[in-house]
């Protein structure tokens, strides 16, 4: 199951990952959320947590 998260004003985001290379060829994992449901989903990474900004938008925090 995909993780989600509801902020404060009541709008629910879903959390995405993409994989990309680097300049120096290795694999990088980005991770971003978004209002709609997409087919690259992705469970919260461990050692991680979730905060909200003042905007309301959430982000990834290390634990």
């Amino acid at each position: 199951m995909a993780y989600s998260f509801k902020n404060s004003k009541g709008t629910t985001y879903y959390l995405h990952s993409k994989t990309t290379k680097s300049a120096s060829g290795k694999d990088r994992t980005l991770f971003y959320f978004s209002k709609e449901q997409g087919s690259n989903q992705a469970d919260l990474p461990s050692g991680y947590t979730v905060a909200e900004m003042k905007t309301g938008l959430p982000v990834l925090k290390k634990a």
